[in-house]
């Protein structure tokens, strides 16, 4: 997860932050600052690596608190003036959002700060996925997935301690999380080949959960484990 904090002096401008923050699963934004000085005195004190700072603020201008930071994390610049682009990217800003803009303009800028603290290691790669559970939106990191099983039109997310029931089918899954050591050993089941505990030719076990092995699903689990 990407810590990050929003800093502008409109509260609407905070307001869709958040609500585009909320879609992004591994962006965590934890603070919202309408003054820039109460926002200047936190990152002195805090672990932050992504900043949303607006330019033009009553208290303080945000290029110049930037400047004046001694740990500067990633920024992503916003405002309704174009003119402050140049500014923005002589700093060396990841990003410059100009109001209004979407979330799909949002989230493109949230992607290049993931993919920018991957490579420099300061994250891990940890995907995850939001599903439909009930009336509610379920956040799952993939990594703790040990078994999917297909019951009906739905799948059913298996792990450490809990449960997911989700309207989703297993192709529609493999189809965006296949390269993230899931394989299909059944027509009903999916599995994290990281969770294995062990397995024969017919039977694979997850802790003491028993997976039955499909006929045609025998000559794949054979290549992926190279047995």
């Amino acid at each position: 997860m990407i810590k990050a904090i929003a800093i502008d002096d409109e509260p609407i401008a905070l307001d869709i932050i958040r609500r585009y923050s909320e879609r992004v699963p591994y962006i965590n934004l934890e603070k919202q600052f309408l003054n820039g000085l109460e926002a200047r005195d936190y990152l002195m004190e805090n672990d932050v690596q992504l900043l949303f700072l607006d330019v033009r603020m009553p208290d303080i201008n945000g290029i110049d608190l930037f400047k004046g930071l001694e740990e500067k994390p990633l920024v992503i610049f916003s405002t309704a003036y174009s003119e402050y682009a140049l500014s923005g990217f002589e700093l060396e800003a990841l990003d410059y959002l100009l109001k209004p803009y979407s979330f799909e303009r949002f989230e493109k800028a949230c992607l290049r700060a993931k993919e920018m603290l991957e490579l420099k290691g300061i994250i891990e790669n940890n995907p995850t996925l939001f599903v439909k559970d009930g009336y509610q939106m379920v956040k799952i990191d993939l990594k703790e997935i040990s078994v999917l099983q297909a019951v009906g039109n739905y799948l059913r997310f298996v792990m450490n301690g809990r449960e997911v029931l989700a309207r989703m089918t297993i192709k529609e899954f493999l189809s965006e999380w296949a390269d993230n050591n899931f394989i299909q050993v059944h027509r009903s089941y999916v599995i994290n080949m990281d969770k294995v505990s062990r397995l024969d030719r017919h039977v694979i076990w997850i802790d003491d959960i028993e997976i039955p092995i499909g006929g045609s699903f025998q000559d794949l689990v054979k290549e992926k484990f190279k047995l």
